[in-house]
């Protein structure tokens, strides 16, 4: 097979942010297949085909940009963050693994991008600078009680924890439930960091104690941080908000 399918992380918002790596895929693509406002990241060329799809369709993405590919097109499949994290390359993978046998002889590449978790923590410092874990608070793909599962192993665990797809119209409570829940294991004063839309013009940072975290304040472009035992801030002068971090030693430092 002629084609190439490349899986590209586009980062956070901030074209910056994007990778010479992933930039060099997008300039030879031929074709970009994804989430609609991901699709609409990509600047524009003439000869580029966009192929632009809802956001509860990856697996029918993922088949699609195969074909085309099989078909002799370089196609670039295209993820906000990084294409690995709660995001398209494992829905390409799951696609070849039970789809047509010829798309395992396909050139698949994955070109990482810096994910929301990052960008969110190094805005505020370092809150993941010790242990911690990523999750997604969607009940689309997993029971809610395997999510809560995880959540509470997690925090019982002291690991720093990093929320992704806290909050929709359609999962409205799924963020207030996961407070209470840290509540239930973390101290009041525990830091929560709320980052939205990082790296874009309308995004917004807010750190406070988890007894003050309510979910009103997020919506789907907010990342939630919930600090460990550990999690540490340093006040500034100003009124500007702290430095966060999380030292890498646990307990007594050595």
């Amino acid at each position: 097979m002629t084609g190439l399918l490349t899986i590209v992380g586009l980062g956070p918002g901030d074209p910056r942010y994007l990778t010479p790596a992933a930039s060099e895929a997008l300039a030879s693509a031929t074709d970009i297949v994804g989430y609609g406002p991901y699709v609409d990241r990509v600047q524009d060329r003439p000869g580029l085909r966009r192929h632009a799809s809802d956001n509860r369709v990856e697996l029918d993405r993922a088949r699609f940009a195969l074909d085309l590919a099989a078909n002799g097109a370089r196609v670039a499949v295209v993820s906000g963050g990084d294409p690995g994290v709660f995001a398209m390359a494992a829905a390409v993978f799951e696609a070849v693994e039970n789809g047509d046998p010829a798309w395992r002889g396909l050139d698949i590449c994955v070109e990482p991008g810096i994910t929301a978790m990052l960008a969110a923590a190094a805005r505020v410092g370092a809150p993941i600078g010790g242990d911690f874990c990523a999750m997604s608070l969607s009940d689309n793909l997993k029971p809610w009680e395997v999510v809560e599962a995880r959540l509470r192993a997690a925090l019982a665990a002291d690991f720093v924890v990093a929320l992704y797809n806290p909050i929709s119209s359609a999962r409205p409570w799924q963020l207030g439930a996961a407070f209470t829940i840290a509540s239930e294991i973390r101290s009041p004063g525990t830091p929560i960091i709320l980052a939205r839309a990082v790296g874009r013009r309308d995004e917004r940072v807010r750190i406070l104690p988890l007894a003050e975290a309510e979910a009103s304040m997020a919506d789907m472009s907010t990342m939630i941080i919930i600090g460990a035992s550990t999690t540490r801030l340093i006040e500034r002068i100003a009124n500007q908000e702290p430095w966060v971090y999380t030292p890498r030693f646990y307990g007594i430092r050595p």
